[in-house]
Parts: C-alpha cells; sequence; structure tokens
C-alpha cells in the first residue's frame, strides 16, 4: 500500500514543470515537497518491510535463542537517520555530502544524544555473543529487584515479569556491567537442586542395641546393608580380638549412622530424584542446635509449584521416621515445652 501510493507522487513530480511553465518557483517547491513525501514513503516501507523480515524469523526455532529485536532497532534507526538527512538536503536545496562532511563536528553532540542507544546496542550484542541472556531465561538480579522469566529484549531495554506478575525494566549495559544469576543452567541440566539439613538433638544419639538392629534389618531398604555391616564388624572384632565388655573397644553400628544410610538408601530408591547427578548425604559441625544432617540430591522436577512440593513430600517422611531410630528432631523450646517442664 506504501509502495503503490509513489505512482501518484510521481505523476504529480513529473507534470507539475509543465502545468505550471509560467511558475518554476512554485513548481520547484511543490517538487521538493513531493519528494519529501517519497522520501517519507519509502522510509515507511523500509519500516514495514523490517517489521515482516522480524515476524518472520519469530517463526523460526533460533528466535528463542537468539534475539534480533535490537538489530532491527539500530536498522531503523539508521534508517531514518539517512533519511532525516535527505529531507534536508532536498528542503534546503543543499547535497547530502555537505550534511556528511559536517557530521565529525557533530560527533561529540550525536554521541551525547545517542548515549543510551550506543551503550544498549555495544550491550545487545555482549548479551548475544557471549550468550549471557535470551527471552525465556529466568533470571534473578536483586540489584535490580528483578526475580523473573526475561520476556523481551530490546535495544535499550530488558523486561523482566517477576514471579509476582510484575514487570521490571533492565538496561541492557546492566546485565553486562552487574552481576546476575541466570537459572537456564538449571533448566539445561534436567534437574533441580535440592539442598536442606534437618537438625538431630545429640542427645539423642547412641550406639545400636540388638533389639535395634533386629528392628533396623527388617527395614526393606536396609535390610542388606544391615547384614553387611553387621558381618563386617563381626569379622573385625574377631580378628582383633576386642574385648566386648568395654563397649568403646568394639565397633559398633550408630542409630545416627543407620539413619543417615537410612535416608540415603531411600533418595536412591526415589524415582524423582536425579541418580547421575550430585548426591550427597552428610554430617554438618555440631553446634547449639544439634547435628546437622544435609541432603544435597537434584530433583527430576523443575517446576517450582511440583519442585517444592516433592521436596516438602521428602522431608515430612523423613522427620517423620527420625523417631524410629531412637532420634530426636532438635528444635528451640516453646510455649508448651516451658508449660510442662513448670507442672
Amino acid at each position: 500500500d506504501r509502495l503503490a501510493n509513489y505512482a501518484p507522487a510521481l505523476v504529480f513530480y513529473f507534470t507539475l514543470p509543465v502545468a505550471l511553465a509560467n511558475y518554476p518557483e512554485t513548481a520547484a517547491t511543490l517538487q521538493a515537497l513531493i519528494s519529501v513525501v517519497m522520501i517519507l514513503l519509502g522510509l515507511l516501507a523500509l519500516d514495514a518491510l523490517l517489521n515482516v523480515f522480524q515476524s518472520i524469523y519469530r517463526t523460526f526455532p533460533i528466535s528463542k535463542d537468539v534475539s534480533i529485536k535490537g538489530y532491527i532497532q539500530v536498522a531503523k534507526i539508521i534508517i531514518f537517520f539517512i533519511g532525516g538527512i535527505l529531507i534536508l538536503s532536498v528542503l534546503i536545496g543543499k547535497s547530502p555530502l555537505v550534511f556528511l562532511g559536517g557530521l565529525g563536528a557533530m560527533a561529540a553532540v550525536l554521541m551525547l544524544v545517542f548515549q543510551d542507544t550506543i551503550l544498549g546496542f555495544v550491550s545487545s550484542v555482549q548479551l548475544s555473543v557471549n550468550n549471557m541472556v535470551k527471552v525465556g531465561d529466568w533470571i534473578e538480579m536483586p540489584s535490580r529487584n528483578a526475580d523473573g522469566e526475561v520476556f523481551e529484549i530490546t535495544l535499550n531495554t530488558v523486561k523482566v515479569r517477576n514471579w509476582d506478575k510484575t514487570i521490571t525494566t533492565i538496561p541492557p549495559y546492566a546485565l553486562v556491567k552487574e552481576s546476575f544469576y541466570n537459572w537456564r543452567g538449571m533448566s539445561e541440566s534436567g534437574g533441580r537442586r535440592i539442598k536442606r539439613s534437618i537438625s538431630i538433638d545429640m542427645k539423642s544419639v547412641t550406639f545400636c542395641t540388638p533389639e535395634m538392629i533386629d528392628k533396623f534389618g527388617r527395614i526393606k531398604v536396609l535390610s542388606q546393608y544391615i547384614k553387611d555391616k553387621e558381618k563386617e564388624m563381626r569379622k573385625y572384632n574377631e580378628e582383633h580380638d576386642i574385648d566386648a565388655s568395654v563397649v568403646v573397644n568394639r565397633r559398633r553400628q550408630t542409630n545416627i549412622g543407620v539413619f543417615r544410610k537410612y535416608v540415603e538408601l531411600y533418595l536412591r530408591n526415589h524415582a524423582k530424584i536425579c541418580q547421575d547427578m550430585t548426591f550427597v548425604i552428610r554430617h554438618l559441625q555440631p553446634g547449639p542446635t544439634g547435628i546437622p544432617i544435609e541432603i544435597m540430591v537434584f530433583s527430576k522436577e523443575q517446576s517450582w509449584p511440583v519442585y517444592e512440593s516433592l521436596q516438602a513430600d521428602i522431608f515430612d517422611h523423613i522427620l517423620s521416621v527420625a523417631p524410629e531410630f531412637g532420634l530426636r528432631v532438635f528444635q528451640n523450646p516453646t510455649g508448651e515445652d516451658f508449660r510442662k517442664l513448670i507442672d
């Protein structure tokens, strides 16, 4: 439609000198105005062409990884800048080279005016080339109060839809200059880390009695472990002629050690835990809040609500079975504890 408007403009442009032969100055002025109109039509046509190219590009899978919106905006700026010079040259009657020759003197002014645009363009190139962030990434940038999904990257802004549905706008150069978290690595890895600990009351830690060993041996995931461990310790004690009358002489299992092994085997047999990624069940430094047992594994579920539900289910189970091993989970005294103490 925009190109179709060229036809009447060209007709008027070439017929005016004939129609206004007795008024050459008027004809020249009208021709200049028609030239400006044709330049504007050309600029609008190129703008529409770039928009079409961008729309077609979005249909390709690569558009999800590499955004060209910033480059399209730079191309539009250059096109309209050249168009502005052409319009001025037509109106003033000077060659475009005259204006281009004066750009050197205007360079400082132009850099000041387009400072954000230049910084944005350079930063957009760096973000794209270094694959630092792309549309669809979940980023976290506390300094900008951003914690959500990137849904648009332009020449001057990166827009983030936060988890609470608010929108945060970040200049691209801030992502290059400042640090931020990108959760893409988690998404691409196929797992999401669970790192949490429970504190065990140290007063509940003890050696396992024969009754406890018999009880633990009937737990399905522990039965083979208990058999192998008891056999190993019995052999060691016999080989070293250990005096069984002194408790500390013998190698014996502890309830917290068996509990830690139970947690490990429970998670090893869990269908929603990644078995080929980091898998650590360990003791942390004992302190005023007891002995922390830390669980560091990766969930196959990456969706936040499902991940949180899975994590809660795991720790619900672990907290519930701890008393079965003669262990008490540590917590600071509450009002109910003080009431019982007084009673």
